[in-house]
């Protein structure tokens, strides 16, 4: 039995998916920014690596859902021009490339206060999503 297979040339454009090691410094980039801002007082300045619609897991166990009611939950700590908590940083621990617009990385966070207090650290795993303004967290789990 002979089997006639016809197949049809048909250009199809697709969009390159950025190189794993630019997506990660991308989304490093946005976290370093995003500390900055959290750095210099300014809620608006950290908020601005979430997504409109990303959920937060809190350290009471509840999620926010949405940019502003996660914001909701740190606004107290903004006060006068500055965090209370102290200085932020983060340490990546583990990144992975979830496909050509997600990823995934692990971080420790530190919070070092300007004066005598204690310093505050813990594990975040954050979900990044590559939307049109850049590499935005759409689920973050900090403890």
């Amino acid at each position: 039995m002979t089997r006639l297979v016809s197949v049809l040339a048909v250009p199809v454009l697709v969009a390159a998916a950025p190189a794993p090691q630019d997506a990660r410094g991308a989304v490093m980039a946005a976290m370093e920014a995003s500390a900055a801002g959290w750095n210099r007082g300014s809620l608006d300045g950290f908020m601005a690596l979430y997504a409109d619609d990303a959920t937060f897991v809190t350290e009471a166990g509840t999620i926010a859902r949405g940019r502003a009611a996660i914001a909701a939950v740190y606004a107290p700590t903004f006060k006068g021009g500055a965090n209370t908590r102290g200085r932020l940083s983060f340490a990546p621990l583990a990144y992975r490339q979830l496909g050509p617009v997600h990823a995934v990385l692990t971080a420790r966070w530190t919070l070092t206060p300007a004066g005598a207090g204690k310093v505050e650290t813990g594990l975040t795993t954050v979900v990044f999503a590559k939307q049109a303004g850049g590499w935005k967290i759409v689920a973050d789990h900090s403890a």
